[in-house]
């Protein structure tokens, strides 16, 4: 079968922009130098700002349009290119200037409940009255807009001063922003390192996240490009290393200790959260079984001279606020929902002490030889 320029318009117009809702034909995205090769096409799309926030996602679409409207043979997969307009440059040294606390929440592997803690922390701290942004930063993992009952959720975008912005969610106080927002929730994200963490600034620097008090950040598990990317692209204030007691995770939540306080990173450390610390039956509200060990990362705190933010029981209702997209931090008179109150008080409690004493946070800069 002959391939033909309208034939690639023709699927193009399939493919919506996620900005306005238009399509890649009507937004005048395409631009004009299609060429076809035998099976081979290949264009450009050109895009009205510098380092748009939908390019990658977009590019992806395309490449599936083609190859279900042109056909399944047509070699067009690493054949659309990204042109941008000159755009409104963010300062690389202050990229949020209306964000006053940057707080990392961690974990030395997966499983830990890092992502429980960072959705409840945040909705906590919200409670409190505090103006609080969450960027799910695990791009390959995110689970946040789950937690937050926004798995359906699109963005749209903002124009200020001049920028066209990416506007996050907001849900219990607290506005939300994950890459499962642009990507098939039943789709694993396929990305090398570079993609990845080109995805992730976009989300940082090209939303409009606003004033804010506090700005937490869902780290992925483990040490990654990730915790590269952010530390070279935020001044973050301090971090929080989540573990349970078991000693298999402590030890890795030593590596994610080390990781933020070496010489090269130098983020200071808030404290460590005990997760699943203990179990307590709804019907024995006074009774604590430790299933995974006692006291645990109280005794790695005291080793590495840590605070110990605080002990988070395994309660069935965190699970199923999770699920239900309600954090149990929303029942402030729950016991999971007090726990996580008085984890926000230490949080803000540490954070001033940080700031009091110690110099503002440098960005990490790499020079490349």
């Amino acid at each position: 079968m002959a391939i033909y320029p309208n034939l690639i318009r023709e699927a193009l117009t399939h493919v919506r922009y996620p900005g306005t809702g238009k399509n890649v034909i009507e937004e005048g995205l395409l631009n004009d130098d299609i060429r076809i090769e035998g099976q081979k096409v290949s264009f450009s799309l050109i895009f009205p700002k510098e380092k748009d926030p939908f390019a990658a996602s977009l590019v992806k679409a395309c490449e599936q349009a083609i190859l279900t409207y042109v056909g399944p043979d047509t070699e067009i997969k690493g054949n659309i290119a990204t042109l941008f307009k000159e755009g409104h440059k963010v300062d690389p040294e202050n990229p949020l200037p209306g964000v006053k606390n940057i707080i990392a929440v961690s974990s030395g592997k997966g499983g830990v409940g890092k992502s429980t803690v960072s959705a409840n922390l945040a909705v906590a701290l919200a409670q409190k009255g505090y103006k609080v942004g969450l960027l799910d930063a695990d791009i390959f993992g995110p689970s946040i807009p789950k937690m937050f009952g926004l798995e359906g959720a699109r963005p749209v975008l903002d124009a200020v001063d001049g920028r066209e912005l990416i506007c996050p969610e907001e849900r219990y106080g607290v506005k939300v922003l994950s890459i499962g927002f642009f990507v098939n929730a039943n789709d694993a994200v396929l990305w090398r390192g570079g993609m990845a963490s080109n995805a992730l600034r976009q989300l940082i620097t090209d939303a409009n996240w606003g004033e804010l008090d506090y700005f937490v950040l869902d780290l992925p598990p483990g040490t990654s490009d990730i915790h590269l990317t952010l530390v070279q692209t935020l001044a973050i204030t301090g971090a929080i290393v989540v573990s349970t007691p078991q000693e298999v995770a402590l030890a890795d939540a030593r590596k994610g200790i080390s990781m933020f306080t070496g010489d090269k990173v130098n983020v200071p450390i808030l404290g460590l959260v005990e997760n699943m610390a203990w179990f307590t039956p709804a019907e024995l509200p006074d009774h604590k079984y430790y299933l995974f060990g006692k006291d645990g990362c109280k005794r790695l705190a005291d080793e590495m001279q840590v605070n110990l933010l605080g002990q988070i029981p395994i309660v069935q209702s965190i699970c199923e606020g999770g699920d239900k997209g309600e954090p149990v931090a929303c029942n402030a008179n729950s016991i999971t929902g007090m726990a996580f109150a008085d984890l926000a008080d230490k949080v803000v409690e540490q954070v001033e002490i940080r700031n009091n004493s110690k110099e503002k946070t440098q960005r990490v800069i790499v020079h490349r030889q």
